[in-house]
């Protein structure tokens, strides 16, 4: 559905180090930075982009696929040593259907990070 998301973020280097640090499990890397920008993939199609900005960005919610229940787990702890707060641990959420597992995460400018695994458990 989407070729490119683009957010403001208020701390730029902060932001960049939380994001690549938190989305490493999922295989999440740069594929472009420029100056007060960068472009991040894990396929080199869709991309998430993080712009400096001056205004006070709003809050998103920003869910991520992962091929497993383990990027899940891996996710939430490399973004917890990141510098992220919890806003729901690993594990199933029924009300949304049988095999969703995920976590969430608040980031450095509040966003709601979300990985999610749809698939059952090995």
């Amino acid at each position: 559905m989407f070729d490119h998301i683009v957010f403001g973020v208020s701390d730029y280097a902060a932001s960049k180090t939380f994001f690549l640090k938190a989305l490493e499990p999922l295989g999440i890397v740069i594929v472009q930075e420029r100056q007060g920008g960068i472009e991040l993939s894990s396929d080199g199609k869709v991309s998430l982009c993080l712009l400096q900005t001056e205004e006070k960005p709003a809050h998103l919610h920003l869910a991520f696929v992962a091929e497993s229940r383990q990027q899940v787990d891996a996710f939430h702890r490399a973004a917890l040593d990141a510098g992220g707060k919890d806003n729901g641990g690993p594990g199933l959420r029924p009300n949304y259907h049988a095999n969703y597992y995920a976590a969430f995460v608040i980031g450095p400018d509040g966003h709601n990070i979300e990985v999610v695994c749809h698939k059952p458990e090995a």
